[in-house]
Parts: C-alpha cells; sequence; structure tokens
C-alpha cells in the first residue's frame, strides 16, 4: 500500500513538473504587470508575438505587487521587463532592481518622463477621473464632481482601487487631494474625503476592475480616461468618462528593464518595440496617449473629450509622489483601520 501511494506521488511529482517545464519553454520572456484587461496589453503582447517571435505570458500584478516581487527576487530575477505606475518605478530604481538602458526612441521622450540614466522611462500617459457605466446607475445623473461621489444616492456604487497597493488608487488619491486643497506635502484633504466616502461603502478591489464595472458590479470607478474609451468605442458599452471639475491628475506608467534578468537581451528588444511606432500605435488605439504624440492618430484622438476638459488635468511632481508615497500608505491604512 505505502509502495503504491509512493509511485502514485512521484507521478504526480512528474506530471507537475512536467507542467511546469512546458510553462516555462512557452516563455521567451517575462514582463511583471501586464494584464490583458489593462491598457490592452492583451493586444501589445500579441503584436509583440507577431513581429518578435516572443511568447511573453500575461501577468495580473499591480505596480505595488510587482515592485515587492522584484525586491523578493533581487538575488535571482524571474522577471524581464516590469511596468508599473511612475512612482513605483522610481522607487524601483531607487532600490537597484533595474538595469540602465535608453531604449530605440529615447530622445523622443521629454524630460522629466524618463530617468536619465533610463532605469525607467514613460510609455504612454493616462487622466485619472470617473469611469462610470450610465445603465448601472438606475436613472441617477452621472456625477460630475469629486464631491458628488459622497452623496448618500451613490451608496455601494463606487469603487478604486487600494490606493496601498495599486498606483491606479495612490494616483486617485494625489488627484482627489489635490483638486480639493492639497499637496504632496499634505494629504488631509484627500484622508478627510476617502475617510467620508467610506459612508457610501465604496467597493476597494486590488487588482483591475474593468470587468466589474462593464458588469455594471462598480457603477463608479475611479480610473483612467482609456479604460472608459475602451468600453465605449471597443466593448460597445453605454459609459461616459468625467474629468471632475475640481480638478485631476495626468499619470506616466512606465517600463524598466529589471536588473540581471534571465534574458536581458529580449527585454530590450521588448522595451525597444513599445516605443517603436508599431507599438506605440497599440497603445494609441487603445486610448492611452503615447509618450509619442506623433504616434497619435487623428481619428483617435477626435474621441477624447474635449481639450477644454483636458485642461483640468495637471501634472504633478512625480519624483516627489514616490519619495511621498509610503508615508501616504501608511497614513490611508491607519484612517481606514
Amino acid at each position: 500500500m505505502l509502495k503504491q501511494r509512493v509511485v502514485k506521488w512521484a507521478s504526480a511529482l512528474a506530471v507537475t513538473a512536467s507542467v511546469l517545464s512546458g510553462q516555462a519553454q512557452a516563455a521567451d520572456a517575462i514582463c511583471y504587470n501586464c494584464p490583458p484587461q489593462w491598457a490592452d496589453w492583451a493586444t501589445q503582447l500579441k503584436v509583440i508575438k507577431e513581429e518578435l517571435g516572443y511568447q511573453v505570458p500575461f501577468d495580473n500584478k499591480n505596480s505595488g505587487q510587482t515592485l515587492s516581487q522584484l525586491l523578493a527576487e533581487q538575488n535571482s530575477p524571474v522577471a524581464d521587463v516590469a511596468y508599473y505606475g511612475v512612482s513605483f518605478g522610481i522607487t524601483a530604481a531607487e532600490k537597484g532592481v533595474t538595469e540602465s538602458y535608453q531604449p530605440a526612441n529615447w530622445e523622443q521622450i521629454p524630460d522629466g518622463l524618463k530617468d536619465p540614466q533610463g532605469h525607467w522611462f514613460t510609455i504612454h500617459s493616462g487622466t485619472l477621473g470617473l469611469f462610470v457605466n450610465v445603465d448601472a446607475l438606475d436613472g441617477k445623473p452621472v456625477p460630475q464632481r469629486w464631491q458628488d461621489l459622497l452623496d448618500p444616492a451613490y451608496k455601494g456604487m463606487i469603487g478604486y482601487l487600494d490606493p496601498s497597493s495599486a498606483f491606479v488608487g495612490y494616483a486617485g488619491a494625489v488627484a482627489i487631494n489635490g483638486a480639493l486643497g492639497g499637496d504632496l506635502d499634505n494629504f488631509e484633504p484627500g484622508l478627510n474625503f476617502l475617510a467620508k466616502l467610506q459612508e457610501n461603502a465604496p467597493i476597494v478591489p486590488k487588482q483591475t476592475a474593468y470587468a466589474r464595472v462593464l458588469s455594471g458590479e462598480i457603477p463608479i470607478m475611479l480610473d483612467y480616461d482609456f479604460n472608459a474609451y475602451r468600453a465605449k468605442y471597443k466593448d460597445g458599452a453605454n459609459v461616459q468618462f468625467v474629468i471632475p471639475e475640481e480638478g485631476s491628475v495626468v499619470v506616466p506608467y512606465v517600463m524598466s528593464l529589471v536588473k540581471n534578468s534571465p534574458n536581458p537581451e529580449k527585454g530590450r528588444k521588448i522595451l525597444d518595440f513599445v516605443l517603436s511606432d508599431k507599438g506605440q500605435s497599440v497603445w494609441a488605439n487603445a486610448f492611452l496617449r503615447p509618450v509619442r504624440p506623433d504616434a497619435m492618430p487623428e481619428d483617435v484622438k477626435a474621441r477624447f473629450l474635449p481639450e477644454s476638459d483636458y485642461a483640468r488635468a495637471v501634472a504633478v511632481d512625480y519624483g516627489k509622489m514616490a519619495e511621498v508615497q509610503s508615508g501616504f500608505q501608511q497614513q490611508y491604512l491607519d484612517r481606514m483601520q
């Protein structure tokens, strides 16, 4: 009986090892935080396969989880490239888990949107606002202001990603805080708002919640313009994107080559590709603002809100935003517990 169990156990291990080996062999390179439902990484990775021949699997980490994993694996890296919100990219460079690399078209990235040594660089940006499933509001008006979200009529209808983990959650907090009179040295206005918002029973997932907005489970999501436009123009949903009247922020998303990665040459070619004409056009067609403006087709730009609305969204000191992030996260956790 014992011998039979040992044989079965060994067979199971062999099958498991075979499966894991097959998965490892199937991946030509690893990108952390490249989920198919976010920023249309599904299309980008498909095009990378077509153009470069590299099989890069989807990865559903958020920015915070990506940084944590890179730090945990510092002595034996698994990922080749990483994608994250700008403050996480800056922190990753400071923590020594990125490799210096200046990809093709480096000179077209504006100063301030890249690390001078190439430890991180912007590939596209988004504007923070309200991604609203109009049909799921049950006749209630589409909110136009941050303060509208405190109306009890929207109880249970509002979502935002966890600011203590997901970069878009932190960016949302920065946007609200700045719009309500705070700054990167004073998060009290934003923290007070989020504390009041708890009375409306918000939904606070840690991962991208695009599908939950489409389904109507989360009618109002603090999110980026590109997700709302994708829902409207590609998925045919009755959604609106609102840049709140009090103001918002523009947020870059960046990539890095991972230090001592298993496949550094493939990592470099992937980074070259996402800044190429074809790679940048994938972002543009997903309604992200490519870091190279000439990659934005006019017909796509025409589907965005008017420039007068975008004038309410401002840039911030992204280095300072990274510097104060951990302090904000602790304040948020202390306030919400």
